[in-house]
């Protein structure tokens, strides 16, 4: 026979104080980051939260960013989350890469097709895979590091979105390199011209400084 259901009354049930509070906290985020796969997500949140980690959390909702052939699901926002989770550390382990993305719910196949790009082993320099990121985001290497550009800087969203001409200067190459259209004294020559103006700016570089967009028709 079924056991019978039991009674509680208000007094004999404890709810952790802090336990609302998270609910309310996982729900925004919930809704500011439209995870394809809530469950998914949610694990990869409560992991994070438990261990004091940067959360996979978007700043805001945003519409996704469809590249010119797939839709694969990445967005800058996503890839800020990335950034935020991998870049301390620097230098991240393919287990721990996939881990996170998965928690993104992307999908893991465009992952390493975008890893095949380059010849990584067992761990990763973050900012390398970043700038592939911005690629499959951009399409051409102009858009791609205006991508960049608009992750990793630290002005206010609708700024100058400016970075460390140092940085720039690394994005810049390495994916000029992987994409290997652009003869090396072309990129020495861009880097050398856009070098002058930023040291007139703190050695900063912001999408203004090289990045022209293209008029409708």
């Amino acid at each position: 026979m079924p056991l019978p259901d039991t009674m509680f009354c208000a007094q004999q049930i404890n709810i952790p104080p802090e336990l609302p509070d998270i609910l309310k906290q996982f729900t925004k985020a919930a809704i500011r980051t439209q995870p394809h796969d809530v469950l998914q997500w949610s694990a990869g949140y409560f992991s994070a939260l438990s261990k004091g980690e940067p959360l996979p959390v978007k700043d805001r909702i945003e519409m996704p960013v469809a590249t010119q052939k797939t839709d694969t699901g990445l967005t800058p926002g996503l890839l800020k989350v990335l950034h935020k989770q991998l870049s301390p550390k620097g230098r991240v382990s393919m287990i721990e890469l996939e881990k996170k993305w998965k928690h993104l719910c992307l999908p893991v196949e465009q992952l390493r097709a975008l890893l095949q790009l380059d010849n990584f082993g067992d761990e990763v320099e973050w900012l390398k895979v970043l700038a592939l990121g911005c690629s499959i985001l951009g399409g051409s290497l102009m858009t791609s590091v205006k991508y960049a550009c608009e992750i990793l800087t630290t002005d206010p969203e609708g700024g100058p979105a400016r970075i460390p001409f140092d940085t720039f200067s690394f994005i810049y190459t390495y994916l000029a390199s992987i994409d290997g259209e652009m003869p090396d004294y072309k990129v020495e020559a861009f880097l050398s011209a856009l070098k002058g103006q930023a040291e007139c700016k703190g050695d900063q570089v912001g999408v203004s400084d090289f990045f022209v967009p293209s008029k409708k028709a």
